[in-house]
């Protein structure tokens, strides 16, 4: 079974400010299906169009899906099928030969940054940078799914 082991953590705004970092990329995602077992997404990045099949989270663990598709059928597919979707810049970012994905979200979501790492075992050891924050692995409200249906403007402090 395919799968993924990642952890996510919220990125520490100042010194993520202060980061010398490569051009981030935009990435569009509509979400076709939002169940807590299970989501299906469709993403645009500006070359690739995605199709992923996420199901559910034990731990940093889940099974995962993805195909590329053409990127016309991808944008039909967000435009025409999708429940909900977010926007997001993602910067990647080679740390100690482990790549960070950074996300910088946009719209209802904008404020809230989140790294991540994808791992090869859930005990792998690895290096967090200083601009890495609180864990949020399993924290469901962090799921970018989750984030379509109850967006970072919408949480109360």
């Amino acid at each position: 079974m395919a799968q993924e082991i990642e952890r996510r953590y919220l990125v520490d705004h100042y010194r993520w400010q202060q980061l010398s970092k490569p051009e981030g990329q935009l990435y569009r995602q509509g979400y076709l299906l939002t169940d807590p077992n299970k989501a299906i997404r469709v993403r645009i990045t500006p070359t690739k169009g995605f199709l992923t099949i996420k199901g559910l989270s034990i731990g940093a663990t889940r099974p995962e899906y993805e195909y590329e598709i053409p990127v016309d059928e991808a944008k039909e597919l967000i435009d025409n099928f999708s429940a909900t979707e977010l926007s997001k810049i993602r910067y990647k970012l080679e740390v100690d030969n482990k790549v960070w994905e950074v996300d910088e979200f946009l719209g209802n979501n904008t404020g809230l940054i989140i790294a991540e790492i994808e791992l090869t075992s859930e005990d792998e050891q690895f290096y967090v940078p200083v601009w890495v924050g609180k864990e949020v692995t399993g924290e469901e409200k962090y799921y970018n799914s989750n984030l379509t249906i109850l967006p970072f403007k919408d949480w109360k402090s």
